[in-house]
């Protein structure tokens, strides 16, 4: 229905201030190219493969070989590179769950990404209010709660895409998917990655939901980007980390997000784990989400 040539439905309202933030992405190409191709493949190719922990368990990396005496025969070096080769795999295996690092690592991209993407999601309140979008909005019948919504749809939007390309280069790259990998764990992987993307970003909005200058967004992103990644089990395992920094990683979204992410693309499905990620995913969303809507009504002014 309409009045006065305007729409009464709130989605309509949603959909178009959702529409407004993509636009300003898909509508700059190299925005969008820096965004969706060049960082992940200068992230997987320069780090992801630069990390070759698998090639530090070799034979040639052992200093006292050279000094044995009387020098081993080859078929002698053979077989000790056979068995190193071995102990290799058995040590990744048993560290990060499987005997490829970049695997291993390139999951826990996609959840640095959809961090990466969610950071920014307070950036565009600020803009609006300093440019006088947002009094404009806040002048319409629009609900404020539509405001927030849009910009946590447009982040979400986002961050999947970037993921989906992320997953691409990596398989392109080396990624190897375990026996158990289907079309439904790909799917998996995507809600919980949207259920974490709602959550950060909701975060990210409602702290700059009454800042006016970018400085403070840019500090705090900051502040909170590094103790997230690194204090989680994107890039390593939880268990061979020093304390504190495991039990931070056990109220860490990103580690739930990455170790569901892992379950469904390399390793054997343990569902007692996997619920217990997803309900922390679920919750978080929930939580957040909805804290953010309460401080757009309450707060959110011209």
């Amino acid at each position: 229905m309409t009045q006065n040539g305007n729409s009464k439905n709130p989605v309509h309202g949603l959909w178009a201030l959702t529409n407004r933030e993509l636009k300003k992405w898909y509508k700059n190409p190299i925005l969008l190219l820096m965004t969706t191709i060049v960082q992940p493949v200068i992230w997987l190719g320069l780090f992801g493969k630069a990390m070759n922990i698998g090639a530090i368990f070799s034979s040639s990396s052992i200093p006292l070989l050279p000094l044995i005496n009387p020098p081993l025969q080859p078929t002698q070096l053979v077989q000790l590179g056979q068995y190193f080769s071995t102990v290799a795999t058995q040590i990744m295996k048993n560290t990060f769950g499987t005997t490829d690092y970049f695997s291993f690592m390139s999951v826990g991209m996609l959840s640095f990404i959809v961090l990466f993407t969610c950071m920014f999601s307070g950036m565009s309140i600020v803009w609006d209010r300093r440019l006088g979008f947002l009094n404009k909005v806040l002048s319409t019948p629009v609900a404020r709660s539509s405001i927030i919504l849009s910009k946590i749809l447009n982040t979400v939007i986002r961050a999947l895409v970037q993921a989906a390309i992320v997953l691409f280069i990596a398989y392109l790259f080396g990624l190897t998917p375990g026996p158990d990998f289907t079309v439904i764990s790909l799917l998996g992987v995507f809600a919980a990655l949207f259920l974490v993307s709602v959550g950060l970003s909701s975060i990210f909005i409602f702290i700059a939901i009454r800042s006016t200058r970018m400085e403070t967004q840019m500090a705090v992103m900051n502040l909170l980007n590094l103790p997230l990644l690194f204090a989680s089990n994107a890039l390593f395992p939880t268990s061979i980390m020093p304390w504190p920094l495991p039990i931070i990683a056990s109220v860490n979204p990103i580690s739930y997000t990455t170790d569901a992410a892992r379950q469904l693309i390399l390793n054997p499905i343990d569902m007692s784990k996997l619920i217990t990620d997803f309900t922390f995913l679920g919750v978080f969303a929930i939580v957040f989400a909805g804290i953010g809507i309460l401080l757009s009504w309450r707060y959110l002014s011209k």
